[in-house]
């Protein structure tokens, strides 16, 4: 079995390519920070080569860029080439099949996240709050 999951922040914006021909598939790369986890292992990272294709690619080049924190599923991939030099050069990428955001919009930009309740609204002595006037109520 091949089964890989991944949660991180992506470290640069996706690199996103259109394959060519009739069915033009988008093919989006990017590179997910993961934090180590451990005592000697603080403020420490694996930046992953992660590749989607297809759909996966489209929802990463529209809502994914530097900083998202998302949780990806996927499988690894082993390949090579050869560059210019004539050398062999191996690669080992995680294909994405799912990505989703480990963390709200607003936690992501900074913005102030709250887990306290809403105050509740106030109310007359008889528990219910006041209507206003009757004339907007539509069944009076």
């Amino acid at each position: 079995m091949n089964k890989v999951i991944l949660m991180g922040r992506l470290a640069r914006d996706p690199e996103v390519r259109y394959t060519q021909g009739e069915q033009a598939m988008a093919v989006a790369r990017y590179t997910l920070a993961v934090d180590r986890r451990g005592k000697n292992q603080e403020n420490s990272a694996d930046f992953i080569q992660c590749v989607a294709f297809g759909k996966a690619g489209e929802f990463a080049e529209r809502y994914l860029h530097k900083g998202t924190k998302i949780v990806l599923t996927g499988r690894i991939q082993t390949g090579s080439y050869t560059n210019k030099e004539g050398q062999r050069i191996y690669t080992t990428d995680v294909v994405a099949e799912d990505q989703e955001f480990a963390e709200s919009k607003n936690a992501e930009s900074g913005g102030t996240y709250s887990n306290q309740p809403a105050p509740a609204p106030q109310s007359g002595n008889d528990g219910f709050m006041p209507a206003g006037d009757d004339s907007e109520l539509p069944f009076v």
